[in-house]
């Protein structure tokens, strides 16, 4: 190794084609080539080989090759340990490099034995190892610095443990979504659950706005549980660790769950928001659930705006979440009547819904606004009676403002039900055509002399018959529906049921005559099959049908996106044969009561 006496001065070009070199060699993972071409360099793994200031341990510790941090460690002479220290122009150094890889942890106990310091030095962000090993989740190499820090107490703990704008090395976890790392923090690191961020926002708080976090098993969809059933075990994983990490953080903050702290987090529409309200707007059941188990008077939680959680439910549009506060009986009878500074009641919050609220599933406007159209009607049936009317300070009832605030959205509706409707009665009609000229083109001919079909007497020339005239049957019913569509006064109440009903409806025929040509037709390939047709004529009729099917496909999305209304069309009508059932047995109880002998008058 030479001296630096001994070492020529190299001009720019020099020194940088021999940092080419390097980092090329590093790139191939040339080990040797790069410990040889380090002892060129006085500071050899010190020397500084990036436009980043990076030094070469500092770039191979990124590219993740411990063994070669090791040997230039160990080539390192005793005079430079110093520099261990030296920073890249994020801050970083070489122990903050290695705390984002767990194969790295016999770098940096090396490291350390020969910089103590390292431990303590911050990056730009104010991080130190320590908090950066968090944020990536790393758990062997936390639980490796963390009981380098074991020994001093909680106040001097603060300097590892949070970094300069007040971010814990609780809340990075939860915003890095690992939530078993979080878990242990918040066990290990107790002093760091009530602790707030810059934007006043504890642990809970951060955990509150992400319902991702708590995902369960039956929530995933069905294609994911079956093809990638492996996934659901760290799915699951991560629910038990956040439930945790919540219930740990419900159980010590009372104060903040009640909503009676000072100083508790500004969300984006303003005003000052406790777990609970939190949590109601992003949808986290959970949480909401274990904050009114463990302190069920924070039900009655009012915000700065005066509003309960019945309001922010109903905004937000958190049914499940509105579902549970309105089974707890005595404090809905306080709750139904609140009304906001603004004057609200909570059927007026139907109509101000969030802005940045979408649907959980992408579907027409129509049935968007039915659904707003079904919370109005669920909210109205818990307002009492005398505030239904009641104005707000807009001088708005709730129904006034509903209207208002829709009034865009019925715009959308009208045009897209109407070009729905409009599309669907071209389907119908070209089904129609064809089903009707099916019937005069019958698969066989007929007799020239008679006129009577030649394969008349064949099982399924019947079956040809009789689904052609169900197919033009269906295909003219479902015209005459849609025409009633087109034809309607489109008023805000005919979204509620008239229209989706009869979408559907019209939707079910249109499917129930494209059924019906489709077993015309394989009838008629069956007839010609058997009478000896050729193969090419055959292909014919399939191709001349493909349209029909393809305009079926193209209609099946919007008809699944309709089940909610044909599931309640069957429970309606469930509920009318249930009822019949009920009273026909209630007549013949009272009818076999009145002429049993054994009855006495009085």
């Amino acid at each position: 190794m030479r001296n630096l006496e001994l070492q020529p001065r190299r001009s720019v070009a020099e020194k940088h084609g021999l940092n080419a070199l390097v980092y090329d060699a590093l790139r191939r993972e040339d080990e040797e080539m790069v410990i040889k071409l380090c002892e060129d360099f006085e500071e050899q793994g010190l020397h500084i080989l990036t436009v980043h200031d990076d030094t070469v341990l500092q770039a191979a510790t990124y590219a993740k090759k411990p063994s070669l941090v090791l040997r230039l460690l160990q080539e390192l002479p005793d005079r430079h340990f110093d520099k261990l220290t030296r920073q890249n122009l994020a801050g970083n150094t070489i122990l903050h490099e290695t705390a984002i890889s767990n194969h790295s942890l016999e770098v940096a106990k090396r490291v350390l034995e020969k910089a103590p310091g390292l431990l303590c030095m911050r990056n730009n962000l104010g991080e130190t190892a320590l908090f950066r090993t968090a944020r990536y989740g790393k758990q062997d190499m936390f639980d490796f610095l963390t009981k380098k820090i074991s020994g001093y107490d909680k106040e001097n703990q603060k300097v590892f443990l949070q970094r300069r704008d007040k971010t814990t090395i609780l809340h990075i976890t939860i915003l890095s979504h690992h939530f078993d790392l979080a878990l242990q923090i918040a066990t290990k690191f107790e002093q760091l659950v009530g602790e707030r961020d810059t934007d006043g926002m504890t642990g809970l708080q951060l955990l509150s706005c992400n319902p991702g976090a708590f995902q369960r098993e039956d929530e995933m969809s069905f294609f994911k549980k079956i093809v990638n059933s492996d996934q659901s075990k760290p799915v699951l994983h991560k629910y038990g660790s956040s439930t945790s990490i919540e219930k740990k953080a419900v159980e010590a903050n009372p104060v903040s769950s009640l909503g009676q702290e000072e100083g508790t987090a500004k969300t984006a529409e303003g005003g000052k928001k406790t777990p609970l309200f939190l949590a109601t707007m992003s949808g986290c059941l959970e949480i909401v659930e274990d904050i009114l188990k463990i302190y069920p008077q924070a039900v009655e939680h009012i915000d700065d705006k005066g509003r309960n959680i019945l309001h922010i439910a109903i905004k937000y549009r958190q049914l499940k979440i509105f579902e549970l506060v309105n089974d707890m009986e005595l404090p809905m009878q306080r709750l139904i009547r609140k009304i906001d500074e603004d004057g609200n009641s909570i059927l007026h919050t139907v109509g101000k819904k969030n802005k940045d609220y979408v649907p959980e599933k992408m579907q027409g406007p129509a049935l968007e606004l039915q659904d707003e159209l079904r919370w109005f009607e669920s909210v109205k049936k818990l307002t009492p009676y005398h505030y239904i009317d009641h104005r707000n300070n807009q001088k708005l009832t709730a129904e006034g403002l509903f209207n208002e605030a829709n009034k865009e959205l019925r715009e959308k509706a009208i045009e897209w039900i109407k070009r729905t409707a409009e599309g669907c009665s071209i389907v119908a009609v070209l089904i129609a055509t064809v089903a009707f000229a099916a019937a005069y083109t019958i698969p066989g001919g007929s007799n020239d002399k008679t006129g009577v079909p030649i394969l008349l007497n064949q099982p399924f020339f019947v079956v040809f018959t009789v689904a052609d005239v169900l197919s033009i049957s269906f295909a003219l019913t479902s015209v005459v529906v849609f025409l009633a569509i087109t034809t309607s006064p489109f008023r805000f109440a005919d979204f509620r049921y008239s229209l989706p009903n009869k979408l559907t409806f019209g939707l079910t025929l249109l499917f129930l005559s494209v059924s019906m040509m489709m077993l015309a037709f394989a009838a008629t390939v069956l007839l010609m099959i058997q009478n000896g047709e050729g193969w090419t004529k055959v292909i014919l009729y399939a191709m001349s049908f493909l349209p029909v099917g393809l305009f079926a496909l193209s209609y099946f999305p919007l008809y699944l996106s309709l089940s909610k209304t044909y599931k309640y069309l069957l429970k309606k009508a469930w509920q009318v044969i249930s009822l019949s059932h009920c009273l026909f047995r209630k007549t013949k109880v009272v009818s076999q009561t009145s002429n049993s002998p054994n009855l006495k008058t009085p």
